[in-house]
């Protein structure tokens, strides 16, 4: 049996199982987590940089999914950071651990997905030293500890949505209780990233929330996930354009209209809060439901 070992645990979220168990617990407690009592969620994007910037708006999303209904299981779609993967990878056996415990893979639904489309390849190597999904799973022990899990880095390609339409044909086929959750982060600005369109200053960096961000933002919420990989490459947006795409065409086969923007913050305005004021760099986070 495949086993996915943790890459990035002690970096990017604590390696200890205490500390991992205890801070994952405390985000999902302080979590801005909006019921949508009357609203059928069946997905959400989330960030995934190191849960000290992002981790709140994560576990805000993961929370409200979780009042929603508890699912069997949950289709990952994660952004392509390291491999030069062109298919969609999905991590097709097994099992991925965390600090806090193993998420087993359902092997059957990725077997019935790749039996649905030639566009997802099963690739475990892709997934090795990928962060996207890994961050996410400690949330997914702790708030759905019976759910199996089917990740899938989904390159930003033309294909992104057919990878979503091949997931939401799947379950639907086979009437799987699934939950759909896509990650990624917002505009990348300043120096650091070659990125500074509007300057080197916190103008610039209002701009890449406001403006930058805000426009795809209000794409992903209107679902024209046909859209989004266009837009991103023009604007540099997003870091997981074909991992935003496959989620709205697989939450919109599932039934979602729309997406609900839960919260929506960047790495400077967190620093600025810590008392860290006049960065040069900054990273969009927001937390989107689909219903």
């Amino acid at each position: 049996m495949r086993v996915r070992e943790p890459a990035v645990a002690g970096q990017f979220y604590p390696g200890s199982a205490d500390r991992c168990r205890e801070e994952v617990k405390a985000l999902l407690a302080d979590a801005l987590a909006p019921a949508y009592e009357n609203e059928k969620l069946v997905g959400g994007l989330v960030p995934h940089a190191g849960w000290s910037y992002s981790g709140a708006i994560a576990a805000g999303v993961f929370r409200t999914l979780a009042a929603s209904g508890l699912p069997d299981v949950i289709v990952l779609f994660g952004a392509v950071h390291r491999s030069r993967i062109e298919h969609a990878a999905v991590f097709g056996d097994g099992s991925w651990d965390t600090p806090i415990g193993s998420v087993p893979i359902d092997a059957r639904l990725a077997e019935r997905i790749l039996g649905q489309t030639n566009l997802i390849r099963d690739d475990h190597f892709a997934h090795e030293s990928e962060h996207s999904a890994e961050v996410q799973m400690p949330f997914i022990v702790e708030l759905f500890p019976q759910a199996k899990v089917v990740p899938i880095m989904v390159p930003p390609g033309p294909r992104a949505p057919h990878v979503g339409d091949a997931v939401a044909r799947t379950l639907s086929s086979y009437g799987y209780n699934a939950l759909i959750v896509g990650t990624t982060d917002l505009t990348h600005y300043g120096p650091s990233y070659g990125f500074t369109p509007q300057g080197v200053d916190a103008q610039g960096i209002a701009w890449a929330k406001e403006n930058n961000d805000r426009r795809l933002i209000e794409m992903i919420c209107a679902m024209r996930g046909d859209q989004i990989v266009a837009e991103v490459l023009a604007h540099r947006n997003a870091c997981g354009a074909g991992a935003i795409a496959a989620t709205i065409a697989a939450c919109a086969g599932l039934g979602a209209t729309r997406g609900i923007l839960l919260e929506h913050t960047t790495s400077a305005e967190i620093m600025a809060g810590r008392g860290c004021a006049g960065a040069r760099d900054s990273v969009g986070y927001a937390g989107v439901v689909f219903a």
